[in-house]
């Protein structure tokens, strides 16, 4: 255990950083793709199922534009053009290949789909294509938000056709921010999560209640934030260790505004 910050070994300069329960992996000036941490299913994507203590390149000489890591086994990526890429655990299909294989180096999430963004939950991944919200994988909580129950092992629409302009997805839940800066949630709803006012889970997307205006919709596995364009705060969901900042631990199914220092 090493109390503060260390220098990740390499010394390679990083643009974006995103990381998993237990894994790790940035993006270099050259877009190229590193990895490092558990590696069991192959969420390193280095080929192999080692452990990696320090950073080792993604195999495949693919140029990423963004990365996500999702839950704590897998990994996907944006290439130039907007084909996805996914590597790691595949159990329940969120590599999005068609099949259930895990896979230890990148492997071509099928559709054709050119996306623009990608958000990644515990065992399912998002992602927007001309703006339209497409998931794949664990479906058990209506995450992807098709009106199913049933595993996808390649990218389904989200029901609705709705246009969005960003996604984040927690443990079993997704949301999406509209281009007019409405919140609409779809999945397990268990704490509150969906900010609807219920705590009913959802097969498509329900929209967050309060009618605020957000620009930017940050989310936890359990909890959900909001920005305003005034600055202002706003969470829903799991509170039980204060991540709603409203002062309590009393998990909240709409939302409430962070308290100022």
């Amino acid at each position: 255990l090493v109390i503060g910050p260390v220098a990740v070994a390499g010394g390679l300069a990083f643009s974006t950083l995103t990381a998993g329960a237990f894994h790790t992996c940035g993006l270099t000036s050259s877009r190229a793709a590193y990895c490092w941490g558990y590696n069991s299913n192959g969420e390193v994507g280095d080929g192999t199922t080692t452990r990696r203590l320090s950073p080792v390149p993604v195999l495949g000489g693919l140029a990423f534009t963004a990365l996500t890591a999702a839950g704590s086994s897998s990994t996907c990526g944006i290439v130039s053009g907007g084909a996805a890429y996914c590597w790691g655990y595949n159990g329940v299909g969120g590599l999005g290949t068609g099949d259930l294989n895990n896979s230890a180096v990148p492997v071509a999430v099928l559709g054709g789909l050119s996306f623009t963004a990608l958000a990644s939950g515990e065992t399912h991944v998002c992602g927007l294509a001309s703006a339209v919200a497409y998931c794949w994988g664990n479906n058990g909580q209506h995450q992807l938000g098709d009106e199913t129950t049933l595993t996808r092992t390649s990218p389904v629409a989200v029901h609705g056709g709705i246009v969005f302009i960003s996604l984040t997805a927690g443990a079993n839940h997704t949301c999406g921010l509209t281009s007019s800066g409405a919140a609409k949630c779809w999945g397990s709803n268990l704490y509150g999560q969906l900010g609807d006012g219920t705590q009913v889970d959802h097969q498509t997307p329900a929209s967050v209640q309060g009618g605020l205006v957000f620009v930017s919709l940050p989310g936890g596995k359990y909890h959900v934030c909001g920005l305003t364009g005034a600055g202002a705060a706003y969470c829903w969901g799991y509170n039980e260790s204060g991540a709603l900042g409203d002062g309590t631990i009393i998990s909240r199914p709409s939302p409430v505004g962070v308290i100022r220092p």
